[in-house]
C-alpha cells in the first residue's frame, strides 16, 4: 500500500472519529440555544480538540489550509452540539469567534495592514536595487554559513520591541544573504522564530513585557512590572533556545528533518519539499541601486514603528517610556509606523529618480500579492482561537490547575511549564496562556514568596515554547513568511530544536521549585546556570551522534 493510500486512510478514520464523537457528546444541546447556552462539552477535555485535529492534519498533510478549516469546523460543531445552522452562524458570525468577526476587530484589521504594508515595503526596496545592494555588500563582509547565520540571529536580537515585527523585518533583510551563503529557508525561518518571542519575553522595553504587567492581578500589591523584571533570570526556555541556537550555529550541525534541509541548500536547493508559497521573483533586481534604498525605509521603519507604539502608549502626553510601553497598542503603533515609512520612502524614491510614481503604485497590490499565504492563515488561526474559547479551554485548564496544585507546591513551576506549553501549542497564544495561569499562579503563592516568582516565569517560558511550536501562532505563521519558507516546513523542522530545549527546561524547573520551596530565596536562580550547562551538553552529546552518523 502506497504511503499518499496511508495518509488518504488515515485522515478519513479521524474525520469519521471526530464526527461520531460528536454526535455522541452534543446530541443533547442540538437545537437548545439561548441567552445562557453552554455547549455540553465545555470546559471539559473535548475542548481542546479542535486545535488537536487542526495540527495532527497539518503535521500528516502537510497542508495547513484545510487542516485549519477542519479544527475551525469540529469546534462549531462541538459548540452547536450538531447543529448545523449554529456551527454555521458560529463559524462565520459570533461576535467573538466568527471569521468575519475576527476580520473587523481593530487589532486583528492592524496586523493585516502592517503586513500587506512590511511586503510592500519588501517589493520596493527589492525593485528599488537596494536589497540586491546590501546583499553585495554583506556577502563581501560575511564570509561564510556561519556569519551570515550569526548576523541574522543579531539582528534578532537587536529588534525585540514586537515578536511580528521582528519576524517580518529580519526575514526581509537577512534572506538574500542567507540566500548567498546557501542557508535554507526552513533554518532562517528557525532563526527568526528562535529570536523573536524568546527574545521579546526577556526585554524589558517590549510589548511582551506590558501584556504581562497586566496578566498579573491587581489588588494583590503586586507590581506587575516588576514582577517581569524579577522573573528574568528563571526564563529558562528563553536563555536555553538562544543557547542551543549559537551551540548549532557554531557548532556546524543540526538535527532532525532540519538536517535535510540544511545539505539540500549546501547543494543548491533552499526549500526541500512543499510549496512554493511566495513569488521568489520579487526577490531578485537587475538594477544598480544603493545600499541607502534598502537601509533608510528599515530604519525609519524601527524608528518609526517604535515611535508609535509609545504614542499609542501616550508617551507624548506626559506619560513615562515604560508605562508608554505597557500602555501601547501595538497593532496601532505598527500601522502608524509602517505608514510613515512608505511615505519616507515615497519621498526618496520619486525625488531621487529610483522609480516612477506608476512603478512605486504598483508595488502595493504585489505586496498585498506575496503576503496573501500568511494572511489566510493568520485568519483562520483567529478563527480557530475563537472557536476554542467558545468551548471552555481556558476554565478548563483553570480547573486542573487549581485542583492540583496547590497540593504539589514543589513541583508548582515544572507543572506550571509543561501546562503551558501545552496550552500555548493547542491555541496558539503565548499571550493567552500567561493571561490564564499568572491569575493562578498568584493565588497559590503569598505575594513575597520566591515561588511565586519562579512559577510565573515558568508560566511565561511555557506560553513562549508552546507559541514558539506551534503552527496556528501568530509568530511562527509570520517567521515563515518573513523567510518566504513553506509553512510546515518550517514547523517540522524546527521542532526537534523546540522539543530539546523544552525537555531539558522541565528539568531546570524541578530543580527551581525544589530549591526555591526549601530556601524561599534568590538562590533558586543557580538552576539557571545548571539548566544551560545541561542544555550544552545535550547539544554536544547531539553533536557526537550526528557526525557518528555522517561517518557510517
Amino acid at each position: 500500500m502506497s504511503n499518499h493510500r496511508k495518509r488518504k486512510i488515515i485522515i478519513n478514520i479521524a474525520l469519521l472519529s471526530a464526527v461520531a464523537l460528536i454526535a455522541v457528546v452534543t446530541f443533547k444541546t442540538a437545537g437548545v440555544v439561548g441567552k445562557e447556552y453552554s455547549p455540553a462539552v465545555y470546559a471539559t477535555i473535548l475542548s481542546l480538540l479542535p486545535p488537536v485535529v487542526a495540527i495532527t492534519l497539518a503535521l500528516i498533510t502537510k497542508e495547513v489550509y484545510s487542516s485549519l478549516f477542519a479544527g475551525i469546523t469540529v469546534g462549531a460543531l462541538l459548540y452547536a452540539g450538531g447543529n448545523a445552522e449554529l456551527a454555521a452562524n458560529t463559524m462565520l458570525y459570533d461576535e467573538s469567534a466568527g471569521l468575519v468577526t475576527n476580520l473587523t476587530d481593530i487589532s486583528h484589521a492592524g496586523i493585516l495592514v502592517f503586513v500587506t504594508i512590511l511586503g510592500t515595503l519588501v517589493v520596493l526596496m527589492n525593485k528599488s536595487g537596494g536589497a540586491a545592494a546590501f546583499g553585495n555588500w554583506a556577502k563581501r563582509r560575511i564570509k561564510s554559513r556561519v556569519g551570515a547565520q550569526l548576523a541574522t540571529i543579531l539582528m534578532g536580537i537587536l529588534i525585540f520591541v514586537d515578536d511580528g515585527f521582528n519576524c517580518m523585518t529580519v526575514g526581509s533583510v537577512m534572506r538574500p544573504i542567507t540566500d548567498g551563503h546557501k542557508v535554507s529557508r526552513a533554518k532562517l525561518a528557525y532563526i527568526i522564530d528562535a529570536t523573536a518571542a524568546p527574545i521579546c519575553i526577556i526585554a524589558p522595553i517590549s510589548c511582551w513585557a506590558a501584556a504581562v504587567t497586566y496578566a498579573v492581578p491587581e489588588g494583590l500589591g503586586i507590581n506587575g512590572f516588576n514582577m517581569f523584571i524579577r522573573t528574568i533570570p528563571y526564563n529558562l526556555y528563553a536563555f536555553g533556545t538562544l543557547v542551543l541556537l549559537i551551540a548549532v550555529t557554531i557548532g556546524k550541525f543540526d538535527f532532525g528533518p532540519m538536517k535535510k534541509h540544511e545539505n539540500n541548500a549546501a547543494a543548491g536547493d533552499l526549500f526541500t519539499s512543499g510549496e512554493r508559497p511566495y513569488d521568489e521573483t520579487e526577490t531578485e533586481s537587475t538594477e544598480t541601486g544603493r545600499i541607502s534604498n534598502l537601509v533608510i525605509p528599515v530604519v525609519t521603519l524601527i524608528l518609526s514603528c517604535i515611535f508609535g507604539m509609545i504614542y499609542t502608549g501616550g508617551f507624548f502626553s506626559g506619560t513615562g517610556l515604560i508605562d508608554a510601553f505597557a500602555n501601547a497598542d501595538s497593532a496601532k503603533g505598527l500601522v502608524m509606523g509602517s505608514l510613515f515609512t512608505v511615505l519616507v520612502t515615497f519621498w526618496r524614491y520619486i525625488n531621487r529618480g529610483v522609480m516612477s510614481f506608476k512603478e512605486f503604485m504598483a508595488a502595493f497590490p504585489a505586496g498585498f500579492r506575496s503576503m496573501c499565504a500568511p494572511m489566510i492563515i493568520l485568519i483562520l488561526s483567529w478563527n480557530l482561537s475563537g472557536v476554542t474559547g467558545l468551548l471552555g479551554a481556558a476554565d478548563f485548564i483553570h480547573g486542573v490547575m487549581e485542583s492540583s496544585a496547590a497540593s504539589l507546591q514543589m513541583f508548582v513551576p515544572m507543572i506550571v511549564f509543561a501546562v503551558s506549553v501545552f496550552l500555548a501549542f493547542s491555541t496558539g497564544t503565548s499571550w493567552g496562556t500567561f493571561t490564564i495561569l499568572i491569575p493562578i499562579v498568584c493565588a497559590i503563592f503569598p505575594v513575597n514568596s520566591e515561588m511565586l516568582v519562579i512559577s510565573i516565569s515558568a508560566c511565561l517560558a511555557g506560553a513562549v515554547c508552546g507559541d514558539h511550536c506551534s503552527p496556528i501562532s501568530d509568530t511562527t505563521i509570520m517567521a515563515s513568511a518573513g523567510a518566504h519558507c513553506d509553512h510546515i516546513n518550517h514547523v517540522t523542522t524546527q521542532l526537534p530544536y523546540v522539543l530539546t530545549v523544552a525537555s531539558v527546561c522541565l528539568a531546570g524547573y524541578l530543580a527551581a521549585g525544589i530549591i526555591g520551596y526549601k530556601t524561599n530565596s534568590a538562590l533558586a536562580v543557580i538552576a539557571a546556570p545548571l539548566t544551560l550547562a545541561l542544555l550544552l551538553a545535550t547539544a554536544m552529546i547531539i553533536k557526537n551522534r550526528v557526525k557518528k552518523e555522517e561517518t557510517l
